[in-house]
Protein backbone atom coordinates (compact mmCIF):
# COMPACT_ATOMS: atom_id res chain seq x y z
CA UNK A 1 0.00 0.00 0.00
CA UNK A 2 2.86 2.21 0.46
CA UNK A 3 3.87 2.02 -2.87
CA UNK A 4 0.24 3.12 -4.35
CA UNK A 5 0.66 5.85 -1.88
CA UNK A 6 4.00 7.37 -2.92
CA UNK A 7 2.50 6.97 -6.50
CA UNK A 8 -0.71 9.45 -5.28
CA UNK A 9 1.52 11.77 -3.87
CA UNK A 10 3.59 12.06 -6.90
CA UNK A 11 1.21 12.41 -10.14
CA UNK A 12 -0.69 14.75 -7.40
CA UNK A 13 2.42 16.98 -6.82
CA UNK A 14 3.24 16.68 -10.12
CA UNK A 15 0.15 17.70 -11.83
CA UNK A 16 -0.12 20.82 -8.95
CA UNK A 17 3.24 22.10 -10.52
CA UNK A 18 2.16 21.34 -13.97
CA UNK A 19 -1.32 22.57 -14.19
CA UNK A 20 -0.28 26.45 -13.82
CA UNK A 21 2.38 25.84 -15.88
CA UNK A 22 0.21 24.17 -18.55
CA UNK A 23 -2.20 27.08 -18.27
CA UNK A 24 0.99 29.71 -18.72
CA UNK A 25 1.03 28.12 -21.97
CA UNK A 26 -2.56 27.79 -23.41
CA UNK A 27 -2.91 31.36 -24.73
CA UNK A 28 0.77 30.86 -26.46
CA UNK A 29 -0.29 27.65 -28.26
CA UNK A 30 -4.09 28.98 -29.03
CA UNK A 31 -5.70 26.10 -26.56
CA UNK A 32 -8.37 29.07 -25.29
CA UNK A 33 -11.68 28.84 -24.70
CA UNK A 34 -12.85 32.07 -26.02
CA UNK A 35 -16.03 33.90 -24.15
CA UNK A 36 -19.37 33.41 -26.52
CA UNK A 37 -23.22 34.16 -26.20
CA UNK A 38 -23.79 30.26 -25.21
CA UNK A 39 -20.69 29.76 -22.63
CA UNK A 40 -20.67 31.55 -18.74
CA UNK A 41 -17.10 32.34 -18.46
CA UNK A 42 -16.60 36.09 -19.73
CA UNK A 43 -12.61 35.72 -20.59
CA UNK A 44 -10.92 33.34 -22.26
CA UNK A 45 -9.93 30.10 -20.36
CA UNK A 46 -7.13 27.71 -21.00
CA UNK A 47 -7.62 24.60 -22.44
CA UNK A 48 -4.55 22.81 -21.77
CA UNK A 49 -5.19 21.47 -18.20
CA UNK A 50 -5.20 17.56 -19.76
CA UNK A 51 -1.64 17.78 -20.91
CA UNK A 52 -0.69 18.39 -17.16
CA UNK A 53 -2.70 15.34 -15.96
CA UNK A 54 -1.25 12.99 -18.44
CA UNK A 55 2.36 13.91 -18.02
CA UNK A 56 1.52 13.86 -14.06
CA UNK A 57 0.26 10.12 -14.61
CA UNK A 58 2.51 8.77 -16.99
CA UNK A 59 5.96 10.81 -15.09
CA UNK A 60 5.05 9.08 -12.06
CA UNK A 61 4.45 5.99 -13.44
CA UNK A 62 7.84 5.86 -15.22
CA UNK A 63 9.52 6.78 -11.95
CA UNK A 64 7.38 4.30 -9.24
CA UNK A 65 5.40 1.82 -11.21
CA UNK A 66 6.51 -1.94 -11.24
CA UNK A 67 8.82 -2.95 -14.78
CA UNK A 68 6.70 -6.40 -14.03
CA UNK A 69 3.86 -5.64 -16.79
CA UNK A 70 5.87 -3.84 -19.86
CA UNK A 71 4.14 -5.04 -22.26
CA UNK A 72 0.27 -4.03 -20.92
CA UNK A 73 1.28 -0.98 -19.61
CA UNK A 74 3.15 -0.01 -22.89
CA UNK A 75 0.09 -0.86 -25.02
CA UNK A 76 -2.44 1.00 -22.10
CA UNK A 77 -0.05 3.97 -22.37
CA UNK A 78 0.31 3.86 -26.20
CA UNK A 79 -3.51 3.79 -26.39
CA UNK A 80 -4.08 6.57 -24.14
CA UNK A 81 -1.76 8.72 -25.16
CA UNK A 82 -3.59 8.46 -28.61
CA UNK A 83 -6.48 9.70 -27.36
CA UNK A 84 -4.96 12.30 -25.28
CA UNK A 85 -3.25 13.79 -28.67
CA UNK A 86 -6.06 13.32 -30.79
CA UNK A 87 -8.28 15.36 -27.79
CA UNK A 88 -5.69 17.91 -27.69
CA UNK A 89 -5.94 18.58 -31.78
CA UNK A 90 -9.70 18.59 -31.06
CA UNK A 91 -9.53 21.20 -29.05
CA UNK A 92 -7.32 23.61 -31.59
CA UNK A 93 -8.76 23.22 -34.88
CA UNK A 94 -11.90 20.53 -34.02
CA UNK A 95 -12.38 17.25 -35.78
CA UNK A 96 -14.83 15.49 -37.20
CA UNK A 97 -16.95 12.98 -34.95
CA UNK A 98 -16.20 9.72 -36.85
CA UNK A 99 -12.79 10.23 -37.15
CA UNK A 100 -12.21 10.80 -33.31
CA UNK A 101 -14.59 7.46 -32.99
CA UNK A 102 -11.84 5.75 -35.40
CA UNK A 103 -9.40 6.95 -33.13
CA UNK A 104 -10.49 6.00 -30.24
CA UNK A 105 -11.64 2.28 -31.65
CA UNK A 106 -7.91 1.95 -32.83
CA UNK A 107 -6.06 2.77 -29.21
CA UNK A 108 -9.19 -0.13 -28.19
CA UNK A 109 -7.78 -2.19 -30.86
CA UNK A 110 -4.11 -1.69 -29.36
CA UNK A 111 -5.12 -2.98 -25.65
CA UNK A 112 -6.51 -6.00 -27.49
CA UNK A 113 -3.51 -7.27 -29.60
CA UNK A 114 -1.50 -6.73 -26.20
CA UNK A 115 -3.90 -8.92 -24.13
CA UNK A 116 -6.20 -6.85 -22.58
CA UNK A 117 -9.74 -7.56 -22.86
CA UNK A 118 -12.94 -8.64 -20.72
CA UNK A 119 -12.37 -12.67 -20.43
CA UNK A 120 -16.21 -13.42 -19.61
CA UNK A 121 -16.61 -17.32 -20.21
CA UNK A 122 -20.35 -16.84 -21.37
CA UNK A 123 -19.48 -14.48 -24.11
CA UNK A 124 -16.62 -16.59 -26.19
CA UNK A 125 -15.55 -15.22 -29.39
CA UNK A 126 -17.94 -11.73 -28.41
CA UNK A 127 -15.14 -10.76 -25.78
CA UNK A 128 -13.59 -8.55 -28.24
CA UNK A 129 -16.62 -6.69 -29.42
CA UNK A 130 -17.26 -6.20 -26.37
CA UNK A 131 -13.92 -5.13 -24.75
CA UNK A 132 -14.12 -2.18 -27.91
CA UNK A 133 -17.81 -1.01 -26.95
CA UNK A 134 -16.82 -0.79 -22.88
CA UNK A 135 -13.15 1.30 -23.69
CA UNK A 136 -14.87 3.51 -26.35
CA UNK A 137 -18.26 3.67 -24.60
CA UNK A 138 -16.23 4.66 -20.97
CA UNK A 139 -13.92 7.01 -22.79
CA UNK A 140 -16.55 9.14 -24.84
CA UNK A 141 -19.01 9.33 -21.10
CA UNK A 142 -16.47 10.92 -18.71
CA UNK A 143 -15.08 13.03 -21.92
CA UNK A 144 -18.84 14.06 -22.14
CA UNK A 145 -19.25 14.39 -18.55
CA UNK A 146 -16.71 17.08 -18.41
CA UNK A 147 -19.54 20.10 -18.55
CA UNK A 148 -19.09 21.71 -15.55
CA UNK A 149 -16.22 23.41 -13.22
CA UNK A 150 -14.94 20.32 -11.63
CA UNK A 151 -17.28 17.41 -12.59
CA UNK A 152 -15.48 14.95 -14.95
CA UNK A 153 -12.22 15.33 -12.53
CA UNK A 154 -13.84 14.72 -9.71
CA UNK A 155 -15.75 12.14 -10.65
CA UNK A 156 -12.66 10.11 -12.16
CA UNK A 157 -11.04 10.82 -8.79
CA UNK A 158 -13.61 9.03 -7.18
CA UNK A 159 -13.97 5.57 -9.69
CA UNK A 160 -9.92 5.46 -9.57
CA UNK A 161 -10.13 5.74 -5.87
CA UNK A 162 -12.61 3.08 -5.32
CA UNK A 163 -10.24 0.81 -8.34
CA UNK A 164 -7.44 1.63 -6.28
CA UNK A 165 -8.98 0.25 -3.00
CA UNK A 166 -10.79 -2.38 -4.72
CA UNK A 167 -7.13 -3.51 -6.46
CA UNK A 168 -5.59 -3.40 -3.06
CA UNK A 169 -7.88 -5.64 -1.56
CA UNK A 170 -7.20 -8.64 -3.94
CA UNK A 171 -3.64 -8.04 -4.67
CA UNK A 172 -4.10 -6.78 -8.01
CA UNK A 173 -0.36 -4.44 -8.62
CA UNK A 174 -1.07 -3.49 -12.58
CA UNK A 175 -4.47 -2.11 -11.43
CA UNK A 176 -3.44 -0.42 -8.24
CA UNK A 177 -0.87 1.57 -9.41
CA UNK A 178 -2.49 2.62 -12.51
CA UNK A 179 -5.26 4.09 -10.43
CA UNK A 180 -3.03 5.65 -7.95
CA UNK A 181 -1.53 7.86 -10.71
CA UNK A 182 -5.11 8.69 -12.16
CA UNK A 183 -6.18 9.46 -8.79
CA UNK A 184 -3.48 12.16 -7.72
CA UNK A 185 -3.54 13.06 -11.15
CA UNK A 186 -7.01 14.04 -11.21
CA UNK A 187 -7.08 15.41 -7.59
CA UNK A 188 -3.70 17.35 -8.21
CA UNK A 189 -5.79 19.40 -11.03
CA UNK A 190 -8.85 19.81 -9.42
CA UNK A 191 -6.69 22.32 -6.96
CA UNK A 192 -7.49 24.44 -10.33
CA UNK A 193 -10.56 22.89 -11.51
CA UNK A 194 -12.91 23.29 -9.03
CA UNK A 195 -15.75 26.07 -8.70
CA UNK A 196 -14.71 28.56 -9.99
CA UNK A 197 -12.35 27.06 -12.16
CA UNK A 198 -9.26 28.77 -13.88
CA UNK A 199 -8.23 25.96 -16.60
CA UNK A 200 -10.18 23.81 -18.27
CA UNK A 201 -8.92 19.58 -19.49
CA UNK A 202 -10.28 20.01 -22.52
CA UNK A 203 -10.31 16.87 -24.47
CA UNK A 204 -7.16 16.07 -24.00
CA UNK A 205 -7.74 15.45 -20.38
CA UNK A 206 -11.42 13.85 -20.47
CA UNK A 207 -10.61 11.18 -23.26
CA UNK A 208 -7.40 10.38 -21.76
CA UNK A 209 -9.39 9.90 -18.15
CA UNK A 210 -12.08 7.90 -19.70
CA UNK A 211 -9.42 5.53 -21.55
CA UNK A 212 -7.42 4.68 -18.66
CA UNK A 213 -10.64 4.11 -16.18
CA UNK A 214 -12.29 1.38 -18.90
CA UNK A 215 -8.96 0.12 -19.15
CA UNK A 216 -8.18 -0.28 -15.26
CA UNK A 217 -11.42 -1.59 -15.45
CA UNK A 218 -11.10 -4.78 -17.42
CA UNK A 219 -7.58 -5.29 -15.99
CA UNK A 220 -9.46 -5.55 -12.21
CA UNK A 221 -9.30 -9.46 -11.00
CA UNK A 222 -11.06 -10.81 -8.56
CA UNK A 223 -9.43 -14.31 -7.79
CA UNK A 224 -11.53 -16.78 -6.51
CA UNK A 225 -14.87 -15.21 -7.21
CA UNK A 226 -17.52 -15.95 -10.03
CA UNK A 227 -17.97 -13.86 -12.96
CA UNK A 228 -20.96 -13.83 -12.18
CA UNK A 229 -20.42 -11.64 -9.43
CA UNK A 230 -17.62 -9.34 -10.61
CA UNK A 231 -18.57 -8.57 -14.06
CA UNK A 232 -20.86 -5.92 -12.44
CA UNK A 233 -18.26 -4.26 -10.27
CA UNK A 234 -16.23 -2.09 -13.08
CA UNK A 235 -19.66 -0.88 -14.35
CA UNK A 236 -21.31 0.01 -10.76
CA UNK A 237 -17.83 1.95 -9.96
CA UNK A 238 -17.94 3.31 -13.74
CA UNK A 239 -21.96 4.32 -12.92
CA UNK A 240 -22.49 7.49 -12.77
CA UNK A 241 -20.67 8.48 -16.17
CA UNK A 242 -22.49 5.18 -17.68
CA UNK A 243 -25.91 6.64 -16.40
CA UNK A 244 -25.10 10.38 -17.77
CA UNK A 245 -24.75 9.29 -21.37
CA UNK A 246 -27.81 7.05 -21.34
CA UNK A 247 -29.88 9.62 -20.23
CA UNK A 248 -28.44 11.84 -22.78
CA UNK A 249 -28.28 9.40 -25.64
CA UNK A 250 -31.82 7.99 -24.45
CA UNK A 251 -33.52 11.63 -24.18
CA UNK A 252 -32.18 13.31 -27.85
CA UNK A 253 -33.36 10.00 -29.95
CA UNK A 254 -37.08 10.30 -28.00
CA UNK A 255 -37.01 13.64 -29.13
CA UNK A 256 -35.32 12.72 -32.74
CA UNK A 257 -32.29 14.42 -32.14
CA UNK A 258 -28.81 13.19 -32.96
CA UNK A 259 -27.12 11.90 -30.32
CA UNK A 260 -23.73 11.99 -31.27
CA UNK A 261 -24.01 15.23 -32.73
CA UNK A 262 -26.83 17.63 -31.25
CA UNK A 263 -25.17 19.19 -27.87
CA UNK A 264 -27.50 21.00 -25.42
CA UNK A 265 -27.93 21.56 -21.54
CA UNK A 266 -29.39 18.04 -21.09
CA UNK A 267 -26.53 16.36 -18.93
CA UNK A 268 -27.51 15.18 -15.13
CA UNK A 269 -25.79 17.99 -13.70
CA UNK A 270 -27.21 20.84 -16.14
CA UNK A 271 -30.91 19.17 -14.98
CA UNK A 272 -29.91 19.19 -11.33
CA UNK A 273 -29.11 23.11 -11.89
CA UNK A 274 -32.67 23.66 -13.51
CA UNK A 275 -33.76 21.99 -10.28
CA UNK A 276 -32.41 24.41 -8.09
CA UNK A 277 -29.26 23.46 -6.98
CA UNK A 278 -26.01 25.42 -7.66
CA UNK A 279 -23.38 24.32 -9.88
CA UNK A 280 -21.09 23.27 -6.68
CA UNK A 281 -23.70 21.48 -5.23
CA UNK A 282 -25.06 19.89 -8.47
CA UNK A 283 -21.39 18.74 -8.75
CA UNK A 284 -20.63 17.79 -5.06
CA UNK A 285 -24.28 16.07 -5.06
CA UNK A 286 -22.78 13.72 -8.22
CA UNK A 287 -19.74 12.99 -6.08
CA UNK A 288 -22.34 11.97 -3.56
CA UNK A 289 -23.23 9.38 -6.21
CA UNK A 290 -20.49 8.23 -7.28
CA UNK A 291 -19.25 7.21 -4.05
CA UNK A 292 -22.83 5.77 -3.04
CA UNK A 293 -21.59 3.57 -6.08
CA UNK A 294 -18.42 2.78 -5.40
CA UNK A 295 -19.45 1.32 -1.97
CA UNK A 296 -22.40 -0.83 -3.44
CA UNK A 297 -19.46 -2.08 -6.17
CA UNK A 298 -16.95 -2.89 -2.93
CA UNK A 299 -20.13 -4.44 -1.18
CA UNK A 300 -20.31 -6.74 -4.70
CA UNK A 301 -16.75 -8.27 -3.33
CA UNK A 302 -18.05 -9.90 -0.33
CA UNK A 303 -22.11 -10.89 -1.38
CA UNK A 304 -23.06 -13.77 -2.43
CA UNK A 305 -24.20 -14.66 -5.94
CA UNK A 306 -27.89 -14.16 -5.20
CA UNK A 307 -27.00 -11.17 -3.28
CA UNK A 308 -25.20 -9.38 -6.31
CA UNK A 309 -28.13 -10.11 -8.53
CA UNK A 310 -30.57 -8.07 -5.93
CA UNK A 311 -28.39 -5.61 -5.79
CA UNK A 312 -27.43 -5.44 -9.91
CA UNK A 313 -31.62 -5.56 -10.79
CA UNK A 314 -32.06 -2.71 -7.71
CA UNK A 315 -28.85 -0.29 -9.42
CA UNK A 316 -30.48 -1.14 -13.21
CA UNK A 317 -34.27 -0.20 -11.92
CA UNK A 318 -33.01 2.36 -10.26
CA UNK A 319 -30.91 4.02 -13.25
CA UNK A 320 -33.93 3.38 -15.32
CA UNK A 321 -36.41 5.65 -13.01
CA UNK A 322 -34.24 8.16 -12.64
CA UNK A 323 -33.97 8.77 -16.63
CA UNK A 324 -37.01 8.40 -16.79
CA UNK A 325 -37.53 10.84 -13.65
CA UNK A 326 -34.82 13.57 -14.84
CA UNK A 327 -36.94 13.37 -18.28
CA UNK A 328 -40.11 14.21 -17.12
CA UNK A 329 -38.70 17.01 -14.81
CA UNK A 330 -36.45 18.51 -17.72
CA UNK A 331 -37.35 21.93 -18.62
CA UNK A 332 -34.59 23.43 -21.09
CA UNK A 333 -34.29 21.63 -24.32
CA UNK A 334 -30.98 20.52 -25.83
CA UNK A 335 -29.83 23.33 -28.88
CA UNK A 336 -29.71 21.73 -32.20
CA UNK A 337 -26.48 22.25 -34.66
CA UNK A 338 -25.31 21.38 -37.79
CA UNK A 339 -23.99 17.47 -37.95
CA UNK A 340 -20.74 17.97 -37.02
CA UNK A 341 -20.48 20.93 -36.16
CA UNK A 342 -17.58 21.78 -32.77
CA UNK A 343 -19.61 20.91 -29.61
CA UNK A 344 -21.10 24.23 -27.55
CA UNK A 345 -19.72 23.85 -24.47
CA UNK A 346 -22.16 24.06 -21.73
CA UNK A 347 -21.95 26.08 -18.43
CA UNK A 348 -18.57 27.07 -17.10
CA UNK A 349 -16.15 24.40 -18.85
CA UNK A 350 -16.04 22.52 -22.08
CA UNK A 351 -18.09 19.60 -22.67
CA UNK A 352 -17.40 16.79 -25.44
CA UNK A 353 -20.12 15.52 -27.80
CA UNK A 354 -18.28 13.50 -30.30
Amino acid sequence: MSQYLLIVVSAFIMAVGLTPLARWVAPRVGLMDQPAARKIHARPMPLIGGVAIYLAFIVSLILLGDRTYVQEVVAIFAGASLCSLVGLWDDRVGLAPLFKLGVQVLAAGILLLSGVRTQLPWLGPLNPAVTLLWIVGVTNAINLLDNMDGLAGGVGAVAAAFFLLLAAMHGQYLVGALAAGLLGAAVGFLVYNVNPASVFMGDSGSLFLGFMLAAVGIKLRFPGQPTTITWMIPLIVLGLPIFDTSLVFLSRLRRGLNPLTTPGTDHTSHRLVQMGYSRREAVLTLYLVGCALGVLAMYLTQSSATEALVVGVLVLITGLFAIYWLERRRQVPAKTVTAGAPEPHPPSTPGGEL
